[in-house]
């Protein structure tokens, strides 16, 4: 934590003028508009109030495969690791130096709406609760994946290629180095403490402390959490732990709402921002789901990326305070 350095010229994290006032998205160019469905792949779930076809408009979400897929299709997943790029085979040693597999599984779109809007916080609420069922509907049509990974990126700053607000959904065939660290993590806490669930005590203390604590409501806790990476940096918990996000339950999703619209109000518009929701991989007998939402209000630089020490110049204990005011 380096508060300081947000006084230093140019130092103070915030929004730039464009990010305060983008321009708005062209309905003639928004590939995911209503009456647009044309020229998306084929969509492989809708909710549509009305009835009618797929394909066609009066949806309410729209859900669609990646037209640039990060993951190849699952046939020939059972392949053996090997070594490429070698003429006449690999030499000795190279398997275990340049050793690669294929990365399977399936890539989805979910238009979490047909408002032409850039950000979730800019979604009336009902809105952001059917979008935040839909993503547990197709989690749990992949329930048979290693590792399901739900992600929205806002903004082109955050990685976003499209402005209208939509979410990707990976179905993986492996569980990640970082989910499986933290599958690790609940197991050995759940057998240091007798079965004790790392979030939910985690949640109960900052309740108790009330400093990083942003608002509560009937199904979850927000959060500024401790060691935040980046300034403003959010998690939302449940307040009955529960391992799948896909599982019937509370969502958090009207929270969620509240949260971003918070961040919206305190830095003048929805900033360019990365959230992902963690919810239990395969192996993972004791563990407990979060959204997690990262505001790309600082950029990583040399520090962060050739040692992961993260620099934060705004402390969590302040952020929270912020937010609850706003």
């Amino acid at each position: 934590m380096a508060g300081e350095r947000s006084r230093r010229p140019g130092g103070a994290p915030g929004l730039s003028p464009q990010d305060r006032a983008p321009e708005p998205i062209d309905p003639d160019e928004d590939p995911f508009a209503e009456g647009h469905e044309d020229r998306t792949p084929p969509e492989l779930y809708a909710l549509r109030p009305g009835g009618g076809a797929a394909d066609s408009g009066g949806w309410t979400v729209r859900v669609v495969r990646n037209l640039y897929p990060a993951l190849a299709a699952r046939e020939g997943a059972d392949a053996e690791p090997e070594a490429s790029g070698w003429p006449g085979g690999p030499p000795r040693g190279a398997l275990e130096l340049f050793q690669s597999l294929p990365a399977t599984g399936a890539h989805e779109v979910i238009i979490n709406g047909p408002q032409p809007v850039a950000s979730l916080a800019q979604l009336p609420r009902e809105q952001v609760l059917v979008a935040v069922e839909t993503w547990r509907q197709r989690m749990r049509a992949h329930a048979g994946s290693a590792c399901v990974q739900v992600i929205v990126n806002e903004r082109r700053a955050a990685g976003a290629s499209l402005p209208h607000t939509h979410t990707q959904l990976y179905a993986l065939d492996l569980v990640p180095a970082a989910v499986a660290r933290e599958r690790e993590r609940f197991g050995a806490y759940a057998a240091r403490t007798m079965g004790q669930n790392l979030l939910a005590d985690l949640v109960a203390e900052e309740v108790r402390l009330q400093e990083r604590v942003v608002a509560i409501d009937e199904e979850a806790v927000l959060m500024a959490p401790y060691a935040s990476r980046m300034p403003f940096q959010l998690m939302l918990a449940p307040r009955t732990p529960r391992a799948r996000f896909e599982d019937d339950g509370p969502s958090g999703a009207s929270l969620l709402h509240d949260g971003l619209c918070r961040l919206a109000r305190h830095l003048g518009a929805s900033p360019p921002l990365n959230l992902w929701v963690r919810t239990a991989p395969r192996g993972a007998e004791h563990f407990c789901w979060r959204i997690d939402v990262l505001p790309r209000l600082t950029h990583l630089a040399g520090l962060e990326l050739s040692t992961e020490v993260n620099l934060n110049i705004v402390a969590p204990e302040h952020a929270a305070a912020l937010l609850r005011e706003s």
